[in-house]
């Protein structure tokens, strides 16, 4: 942007006189604090427009609506979004203005000019908006996925706090990866992992080898595993994860079929140079240049460190994912229709295109949520003790973090749920029943 624009340099012709600088110290006056918020909400403006706004708040709503039904639906108490994700829901232009804050202070010390401003301004709040609004799609189609569950007489029963996690911040300093949920159903248990794998923790040098491969491997954003699976973590493997029955990738970019990606990641050099010219030796070098559609020098070149990365077309990525990760079910969720020469490439390569689902219309993953249910998987032999030790284990977490509901209730319903799911009692069903028809009124 140019500075010849008048509204952005009058605030800054503003601004002078109002602060001063005293060392390291910033001294501003109430008035020139005033003024830095209205660059603030000026560069949001024009890095993204108040439509652009409506929209996220619109989408908010859309998500909240829907965790409420899978939170009904599934008997759970709540759901936890990451941090950067809650505070983008409670407010996005408040959130958005935040990625400003040390530039507009910059601007004040003058550090930089406000074109500069415009420039780094501008680029943070698109990224930030843009990946927000990712995160919202994704976490959408989950709570979709986990309503429809519900509605199939699912329930969750990890965590054992309730809580629908749509994030995975501490979760794996242990050095395992656990799931973000699993649901029980009348057939079994099915596991969901959303985002992973993430990199362990890791405490020296031989902790950091053997996590390496998470911190540069392929990042898919949900993976389904029928059962129980409480780690998939598996560092032994290549990729270092337990390789999942279905995964799930979410696109809600209007044209994201038309965009390309620095490939940087999955191809990172290692910490050990062996183990890097071993994995070429198995062929993965052709491999990947036939799945990526570019040259094999190129992916040579970035193997070898004489380059840094590969530009390659967004929908050929998912291709990456299905050869790295080798699901015996590949779906794609797009929010937009896909043409029809990219739709025929993905399913000439088994992946099942789920396009035109835009969020709110959970009806149009209905295929999606079957073939998820179809994953149930019996855990053993579990008895009506280890239903009713686990519903205590549950009642007691839901005590410490505070969360007002009677331990009998807790207990009460899941034995209700075991009769009338194991035992397939009527009176145990229709008790059920009225249960739940209580929550949709309240």
């Amino acid at each position: 942007m140019a500075l010849e624009d008048q509204g952005l340099a009058s605030l800054v012709d503003r601004l002078r006189g109002l602060v001063s600088v005293e060392g390291m110290k910033l001294i501003i006056s109430g008035e020139a604090e005033r003024i830095l918020d209205e660059i603030r909400d000026y560069i949001v403006d024009l890095s993204v427009g108040r439509g652009e706004i409506e929209r996220a708040r619109a989408w908010a709503s859309r998500l909240e609506a829907e965790l409420s039904r899978a939170a009904r639906l599934l008997g759970a108490v709540g759901w936890s979004y990451s941090r950067e994700l809650k505070s983008f829901l409670e407010d996005p232009r408040l959130h958005l203005k935040k990625k400003l804050f040390n530039y507009v202070f910059d601007l004040a010390r003058g550090r930089i000019n406000a074109e500069e401003l415009v420039r780094k301004g501008s680029a943070a709040v698109r990224t930030s908006l843009r990946t927000n609004l990712r995160s919202i799609y994704q976490d959408w189609v989950v709570a979709a996925i986990l309503a429809g569950l519900g509605e199939r007489g699912g329930r969750l029963v990890y965590p054992e706090t309730g809580v629908i996690l749509l994030e995975r911040s501490g979760r794996q300093r242990t050095g395992s990866i656990p799931p973000n949920a699993i649901v029980r159903l009348p057939g079994g248990e099915v596991s969901l992992f959303l985002e992973a794998p993430r990199p362990l923790g890791w405490e020296d040098s031989s902790d950091l080898q053997r996590s390496w491969r998470l911190y540069t491997v392929l990042r898919p954003d949900i993976l389904v595993y029928p059962g129980r699976v409480l780690n998939i973590a598996a560092p032994e493997r290549d990729p270092p994860i337990i390789p999942p029955h279905t995964l799930i990738e979410c696109k809600e970019l209007p044209d994201w079929f038309d965009r390309t990606r620095d490939l940087k990641g999955p191809l990172a050099k290692p910490m050990n140079a062996v183990e890097w010219r071993a994995r070429w030796l198995r062929g993965l070098q052709e491999g990947l240049a036939d799945i990526l559609g570019v040259d094999g020098r190129r992916v040579e070149a970035l193997a070898e460190g004489r380059a840094r990365s590969i530009r390659v077309k967004e929908h050929r990525l998912l291709l990456l994912y299905k050869e790295t990760f080798k699901p015996e079910r590949f779906h794609l969720v797009s929010r937009s229709r896909l043409p029809r020469d990219i739709r025929v490439d993905l399913e000439s390569n088994d992946i099942i295109v789920h396009d035109g689902v835009e969020l709110g219309d959970s009806k149009a993953l209905e295929d999606l949520v079957n073939e998820v249910e179809k994953l149930a998987t019996p855990t053993g032999s579990t008895t009506l003790e280890d239903i009713v030790a686990e519903a205590v284990e549950r009642a007691i977490a839901l005590a410490e973090k505070g969360i007002p509901i009677d331990p009998a209730l807790v207990v009460g319903e899941a034995v209700l749920r075991f009769l009338a799911e194991r035992l397939h009692s009527e009176k145990a069903i229709h008790l059920l029943n009225i249960r739940n028809n209580d929550r949709a009124t309240t």
